[in-house]
């Protein structure tokens, strides 16, 4: 059966319908919102969930509220104390005022990326290398309170940024190895003259100890030749203490005495 004008006309008319409501309704996520323009000017941020809008007189850019990991390439890095390295980091950032990020700045997200690494050439750039090194907690917060500061205007919100490798040239490497090997070196050292001091202190204080009783003296000589006599030795030469013989001589001499008497 062929179509008249009015049943085409309810077909085109069903389909500009479909059309608009196709162009009128927006689902928004739950961690997306919408900021919404009237003829060009901001009227209001709406989402999650159902959103009509009236095609050609209002517009709306959706604007994602999840936390955001951005990867700083390796920057080239000067340190004060004039060391070349390269250095990268990671920066964790959100959108907290959407109007704000689609407002205030053109592209939020590149506009981040790039104050992240000039900030991190910055910041890198006015520390020393050992300090790069050993005090990077305290680089990673300057880093962020500079880049929260920064951001702040465009409604975006940096919670975290952390450097994630200094890579060193190869010459650097090499001197920081020997370095380490010579602080080891150092350290072995006054251990061992450390051990040695308290040995001397604990030796005198036994001498002292056995000076104050002869007999203790003679009884750790005993003890010591008979460690000596455990070692396979044919032939043990020691000295003979005069405090051991006393005795014997005596009465050698008690003995000559009584020979003189009779």
């Amino acid at each position: 059966m062929p179509f008249n004008g009015s049943g085409m006309g309810l077909i085109v008319v069903a389909v500009i319908i479909v059309m608009f409501l196709f162009s009128a309704i927006k689902i928004l996520r739950e961690y997306e919102r919408g900021v919404i323009f009237f003829l060009g000017k901001y009227q209001s941020v709406k989402g999650p969930g159902f959103i009509i809008l009236i095609p050609g007189i209002q517009k709306m850019v959706k604007v994602s509220l999840r936390t955001v990991t951005l990867d700083v390439p390796p920057q080239e890095v000067i340190t004060k104390d004039n060391v070349s390295a390269r250095v990268n980091a990671v920066v964790y950032f959100r959108v907290m005022s959407p109007d704000k990020a689609i407002i205030q700045v053109e592209n939020f997200l590149y506009a981040t990326s790039q104050l992240a690494q000039t900030t991190l050439r910055s910041v890198c750039g006015q520390a020393e290398l050992d300090e790069l090194l050993a005090s990077r907690e305290e680089i990673n917060k300057k880093i962020q309170e500079i880049l929260d500061k920064q951001t702040d205007p465009w409604g975006v919100k940096v919670s975290v940024v952390e450097v994630k490798a200094i890579d060193l040239p190869e010459e650097m490497k090499r001197a920081m190895a020997k370095q380490a090997e010579a602080e080891r070196e150092k350290r072995a050292k006054i251990i061992h003259a450390e051990g040695e001091a308290d040995a001397s202190v604990k030796i005198l204080k036994a001498a002292e100890m056995l000076s104050k009783n002869p007999v203790s003296l003679q009884l750790r000589y005993l003890q010591t030749l008979t460690e000596i006599s455990a070692e396979k030795n044919s032939t043990t030469i020691f000295p003979l203490p005069l405090d051991l013989i006393k005795p014997f001589m005596k009465l050698a001499d008690v003995l000559d005495k009584k020979k003189l008497d009779e």
